[in-house]
């Protein structure tokens, strides 16, 4: 444990700890577990691939697994690799410390699947489709897709302009108890 709070640093530990909503336990723990995805031939890269991410047993079953890694990638390569500031972010989004907005706005982009700013009826039904599983018996039938999508903008698109955006969803989010607690 001693080696993994001197890699990080005094200083670093602390703008972290400044910059997340994490504690300093909890970004040690981070900076161990973010160490063991990296292989040993790994240890020079400066991220770590998607697919080592999605191994987390806390991702593995969210159907939203790769969609997240995306949204918090800051890499150019658009591959959802993570480096451990992106690792740290995404941990301190879904920390139980984290605000409503800041929770509400992550999931607001996990949710903007093509990434324009808006939920659209696109957008909304794949959101379903993540929900609700890809087997026959589970998915939705294109009528009832289409009445479902129909009544989150009618719920939900205030200005009426066919899509939500992020002020609407948050106002949405606002109203339901269980996002604040499962978050």
């Amino acid at each position: 444990m001693g080696t993994t709070a001197s890699q990080l640093g005094k200083d670093l530990l602390s703008e972290y700890q400044e910059l997340t909503f994490l504690t300093k336990q909890e970004i040690l723990l981070a900076h161990k577990r973010y160490s063991e995805l990296l292989s040993k031939e790994d240890r020079n890269l400066t991220s770590v691939p998607m697919e080592k991410v999605l191994s987390l047993p806390e991702l593995k079953s969210n159907p939203f697994r790769k969609r997240i890694c995306h949204v918090f990638s800051t890499s150019d390569m658009k591959d959802g690799s993570l480096t451990f500031e992106d690792f740290l972010d995404l941990l301190s989004a879904f920390s139980d410390s984290a605000t409503l907005e800041i929770k509400s706005h992550y999931a607001f982009r996990i949710f903007d699947f093509d990434d324009d700013g808006t939920l659209d009826g696109g957008d909304l039904e794949k959101l379903v489709n993540c929900l609700t599983g890809k087997t026959e018996d589970t998915r939705l039938t294109p009528e009832e897709m289409r009445q479902l999508i129909s009544n989150i903008l009618e719920e939900s698109d205030i200005d009426k302009d066919g899509t939500v955006n992020l002020s609407e969803f948050q106002h949405v989010i606002s109203r339901s108890p269980d996002f604040v607690r499962d978050g």
